[in-house]
């Protein structure tokens, strides 16, 4: 997010979107412990940040996260093609109560479905995605293989 901004207003857009995802990690270690399942494309991984120093950071923040017990984590490998969901995120919710709603972004739009087939559309979308995914192991393996490559560029450039 630190990179080149498009707009006069980037340095506020920037530190509202950091306030935001770090209110949802500190969401991730609250009790009791929301079990979340994330499915992260390869490209998440392989595209450095601003700094070499903040994308290991990243990295290393991915690599204790996937060994969290209330969290799986798996790496949609490129191998895996062209999917449905690149231009962006979906995010499911499931409520105690049963409820559920989907979380569209991407493309600087959003989008909050709450209709119950508009929302096992996407779950069932999510789990074609989690198929072709790597298992929650050999994804850790994969990020832990990522740092490894990006700590020899570093020392390498």
């Amino acid at each position: 997010m630190s990179g080149a901004q498009t707009t006069a207003d980037g340095e506020d857009w920037v530190e509202e979107q950091v306030a935001a995802r770090l209110g949802r990690q500190h969401l991730l270690r609250q009790k009791p412990e929301p079990n979340v399942r994330i499915v992260m494309d390869e490209v998440a991984l392989r595209r450095p940040a601003a700094s070499a120093r903040t994308w290991q950071d990243q990295l290393l923040h991915l690599e204790a996260a996937a060994k969290w017990p209330n969290v799986v984590l798996q790496v949609l490998p490129f191998s895996a093609g062209v999917h449905h969901h690149m231009t962006g995120s979906l995010t499911l919710l499931w409520q105690k109560d049963g409820s559920a709603v989907a979380y569209k972004e991407g493309n600087e739009c959003s989008r909050l479905e709450e209709d119950p087939d508009e929302v096992l559309r996407h779950r069932l979308s999510c789990d074609r995605l989690r198929d072709l995914a790597l298992s929650p192991s050999d994804s850790l393996k994969f990020i832990r293989a990522v740092l490894k490559e990006q700590r020899h560029h570093d020392a390498h450039p």
